[in-house]
C-alpha cells in the first residue's frame, strides 16, 4: 500500500506560507539571525530560527480548555490553517472516527511553564492563565483533535529530533492498519529559554549562523516551527508526493552522541531504502540531519559517503530554520515535498549554507549552491533525522505516476 502526503501547511523562520518557505529556500535566504529575546550566558543575543509572525496574528485559542492554551499549539494551529480545506473534505469523505492526529514535539508549552514560574517568584502564586497541562507533549495533538473534532487516534512522539519523523512513520502504520483513513501528522516545536540552556549547557550552540561540515562548526542554532501534513492512501494529483519508505532505530551508545561508527544510522537508512524498494543510487537527493556539531557531521558524512558515495546532492537545511528540535523532521520534510512539486520545473535543490571550508577530515560529499538543479523535480528524496539517546529515523519521499485519484 503506497502512503501519500497530500497537502503541507508550514511556518517556519523562513515565512508563513509554503510560497514564502519555497521562494526564500532556493534564493539561499536565510530566517536565522541574531535575536535578543535570547542571550547567552553572557547578555549577548544568541543566533536562532524565529517566527517573525506577531502573536496576536496566530490563531486564536479560545475554543480550547485553558491546558491546551499555549504558543506551540498556536502555531500547530497556523499550520493545520493552510491544510484546512483539504482536512475537512478528508473528514466529511471518511468520517470524523476514521481521520487521526500524530505529531512530533519536545517543547510543547514549556515556554508557558517558565513564564508561570517566574511570575510565581514575583507574586507568590500561578498566574491565571496557566494550567500544568500546558506543558504535557500530549498536548499539540489534543488540540488539533479538538479543533476538529476528531474521534481517531491522537498522540504525540517525543524522542527529540526524530520525533516528527517518527510520527509519519507512525501515521502511515496506522493507515496500513486500516485503523485510520487520513491523519494529520507532523510536528511542532516553539522558542524557550529550556532547550536553549540546556544546549548552551552542553556547549553546543553557536554564537552565529550555524555552518554544518565546515571545518568551523561550533554547534546548533535552535529554532522553532510547524509542518502539518494530511496523509492518506489515495493521491490526490498525478504529482503527489509518497511516503515510500521509513526506516528506524537505536544506537545505544550515548545519551547525546552519536555513534561515531554510524551502525544505527546506516540501519535506519538502509531499512528506509528497503521499505521503499529503493536503491541508494536512485536518490536524486539527501536532506541531511546537518547539525554542525562536531561529532554528527563527522558519523553522517561517513555513512553517507559509505552508502552513497560523493555523487548524490546533498544539503542541510537548519541553516534556514535553526534546529527546530521535535519540529525538525516534520520541516525538513516539507523542504523537500517543496522541493518535488511540479512548480519547481528546474529541479532547484535546497542550498546547502555554509562558509565553504571543508574539514579535511570528512569524506567529500556533493554539497548543493544556491541554484543547484537537477532539470526537474526529484523523483527519490531521502531525509535524515539522528536524535540524542542515539533515535535515529530516516524518510524516503517518492513522486507519484501512477494517476490522480478518482
Amino acid at each position: 500500500m503506497r502512503i501519500y502526503l497530500n497537502a503541507l501547511g508550514m511556518i517556519s523562520p523562513l515565512g508563513h506560507s509554503t510560497a514564502d518557505i519555497s521562494r526564500r529556500l532556493f534564493a539561499g535566504d536565510s530566517g536565522v539571525h541574531a535575536d535578543a529575546a535570547h542571550c547567552d550566558r553572557n547578555g549577548l543575543p544568541l543566533t536562532v530560527g524565529r517566527i517573525t509572525l506577531a502573536d496576536a496574528d496566530l490563531p486564536a485559542l479560545d475554543h480550547l480548555p485553558l491546558r491546551e492554551r499555549s504558543r506551540n499549539n498556536r502555531l500547530a494551529l497556523a499550520a493545520l490553517d493552510q491544510i484546512r480545506g483539504a482536512v475537512d473534505a478528508a473528514i466529511a469523505r471518511h468520517g470524523a472516527h476514521r481521520v487521526g492526529v500524530v505529531l512530533g514535539t519536545s517543547t510543547s508549552g514549556i515556554a508557558e511553564g517558565e513564564a508561570a514560574f517566574r511570575h510565581y517568584v514575583e507574586h507568590g502564586l500561578f498566574p491565571p492563565q496557566f494550567h500544568y497541562g500546558q506543558q504535557e507533549l500530549g498536548s499539540p495533538a489534543a488540540a488539533i483533535a479538538a479543533t476538529l473534532g476528531l474521534g481517531g487516534p491522537a498522540y504525540v512522539h517525543s524522542s527529540a529530533c526524530s520525533s516528527s519523523a517518527k510520527a509519519m512513520a507512525s501515521a502511515a502504520r496506522l493507515i496500513r492498519m486500516n485503523l485510520c483513513d487520513a491523519v494529520i501528522c507532523g510536528g511542532v516545536d516553539s522558542l524557550c529559554d529550556f532547550t536553549i540552556a540546556g544546549f548552551s549547557a552542553l556547549e553546543s550552540v553557536s554564537a552565529t549562523r550555524c555552518n554544518p561540515l565546515s571545518i568551523n562548526r561550533c554547534g546548533i542554532n535552535i529554532g522553532e516551527g510547524a509542518a502539518l501534513f494530511l496523509m492518506s492512501a489515495a493521491p490526490a494529483t498525478a504529482s503527489s508526493v509518497a511516503l515510500l519508505g521509513w526506516g528506524e532505530s537505536s544506537d545505544a551508545h550515548h545519551i547525546s552522541a552519536p555513534d561515531p561508527q554510524g551502525g544505527g544510522a546506516m540501519l535506519a537508512i538502509r531499512q528506509a531504502l528497503q521499505r521503499a524498494e529503493t536503491a541508494a543510487h536512485e536518490i536524486d537527493y539527501i536532506n541531511l540531519h546537518g547539525t554542525a556539531t562536531l561529532q554528527n557531521d563527522a558519523m553522517e558524512s561517513a555513512v553517507i559517503h559509505q552508502l552513497f558515495g560523493a555523487q548524490v546532492p546533498v544539503s542541510s537545511t537548519k541553516p534556514f530554520t535553526g534546529h527546530t528540535l521535535g519540529a525538525a523532521s516534520a520541516i525538513e520534510a516539507g523542504l523537500c515535498w517543496l522541493c518535488m512539486q511540479d512548480e519547481n520545473r528546474a529541479g532547484l535543490l535546497p542550498p546547502h549554507l555554509w562558509d565553504g571550508q571543508a574539514d579535511p577530515a570528512l569524506p567529500p560529499l556533493n554539497l548543493t549552491g544556491v541554484g543547484s538543479a537537477l532539470g526537474h523535480p526529484p523523483r527519490r528524496v531521502l531525509s535524515n533525522s539522528f536524535a540524542f539517546g542515539g533515535s535515529n529515523a530516516v524518510l524516503v519521499f517518492g513522486r507519484d505516476i501512477e494517476g490522480v485519484a478518482a
